[in-house]
């Protein structure tokens, strides 16, 4: 594969850097994917994880309905339902979270591509092997070296073994080397060379794609200051680059957590304050704004401030939906300013702008 030294980076000839985000697979998230440019949407290889909930049912339903009306016809939806319990979803009724997904999403038309780990049991991979049979779009391998979980890169055996269960070529698999938090400088180093370390491991699989993932957003905006922008470093991307700084054959792919951590989130309780985790080049800009005004009126004066700021771009309303409804608040020309799941819809609306507009203008994020 053809490559050029540029600085730091280097770039493909003829096959550009794509972006992966790993998103929660709430409303919030489903609309921000529903509403991007088909130039954002050329770019992307979303990842969406099933958040749980005790009516498991009833989370993989709104999935799929969610699914059906974000996903465009033709696009592939990479699927992980890790975080469900595996048993079966429905009484005397065979297959679990993995099977009725699969069945669900076909009947909408939608296609699926499974993700795995090489730590799941034989039930799950064998329903991974039907789903990946239904919809022909092969399977995602997730792959952690997170500093709070083990260190275990699966053996020559072990994918083997993966394989031969899901019957399937290397070249028919994504490698997603998921590197989880980073919450420190130090943290963010120790973590590029366990993921750099992983690529090198894991090379000798002519893999179909990989990536490199990592998530900086905080837990949550717990002790943010109230009335004004914080700037979060993105120490996500500052890792990725340190990986493509240390690797000397095929480039990984960029992957995040959007605009938020990337642990799944326990159950949330009460209204948030106002709030938008707005993304600039090298930081999110947070902001939070006290409850003083009814409702969620506050927001309207957030969205002036962050119109008025050096942080808004110059590509204004037009940068993505959620900047153009971010706009509206700010001239007030919305009879009410959305609450916690519009916020978040335009806040990762914005992000998957931003990050694709920087991979393809300066092969970065």
């Amino acid at each position: 594969m053809s490559e050029i030294s540029i600085g730091w980076c280097r770039v493909r000839w003829g096959k550009p850097l794509a972006y992966v985000p790993i998103l929660k697979g709430k409303a919030g998230e489903f609309s921000a994917l529903e509403h991007v440019t088909p130039a954002v949407r050329s770019r992307i290889r979303p990842v969406m994880e099933l958040v749980p909930d005790p009516d498991v049912r009833n989370v993989l339903e709104t999935f799929c309905d969610r699914a059906m009306d974000a996903v465009p016809k033709g696009a592939v939806l990479t699927v992980d339902c890790g975080a469900l319990p595996t048993a079966r979803v429905l009484e005397g009724d065979a297959g679990g979270p993995m099977a009725r997904l699969s069945e669900s999403l076909g009947l909408r038309g939608v296609a699926m591509c499974p993700v795995i780990r090489h730590t799941d049991s034989r039930d799950v991979l064998v329903e991974a092997s039907q789903a990946i049979a239904q919809h022909q779009r092969g399977v995602c391998l997730r792959v952690s070296v997170a500093a709070d979980r083990p260190n275990c890169l699966p053996g020559r055996g072990q994918i083997r073994g993966l394989l031969k269960v899901l019957n399937l070529d290397p070249e028919e698999v994504d490698l997603l080397i998921d590197a989880g938090p980073v919450d420190s400088s130090i943290v963010r180093d120790q973590l590029a060379d366990r993921a750099l370390a992983a690529l090198t491991a894991l090379s000798p699989w002519r893999w179909r794609r990989e990536c490199v993932a990592a998530g900086a957003f905080p837990v949550n905006l717990t002790g943010f200051p109230r009335g004004r922008a914080t700037p979060v470093a993105r120490r996500d991307a500052q890792l990725w680059r340190r990986v493509l700084n240390g690797c000397h054959g095929k480039l990984p792919d960029f992957g995040d957590y959007g605009v938020t951590h990337p642990r799944i989130p326990t159950k949330s309780r009460g209204t948030p304050d106002p709030n938008m985790r707005y993304t600039t080049p090298d930081a999110w800009q947070v902001y939070v704004y006290p409850r003083v005004r009814s409702g969620n009126d506050d927001f309207f004066t957030l969205s002036a401030d962050l119109v008025a700021s050096p942080y808004w771009p110059t590509t204004g309303a037009r940068t993505s939906w959620g900047d153009a409804r971010l706009s509206e608040c700010a001239m007030r020309q919305r009879s009410k300013a959305g609450g916690g799941t519009e916020w978040r819809a335009w806040a990762t609306s914005h992000h998957l702008a931003v990050v694709t507009s920087s991979l393809d203008q300066l092969e970065h994020p």
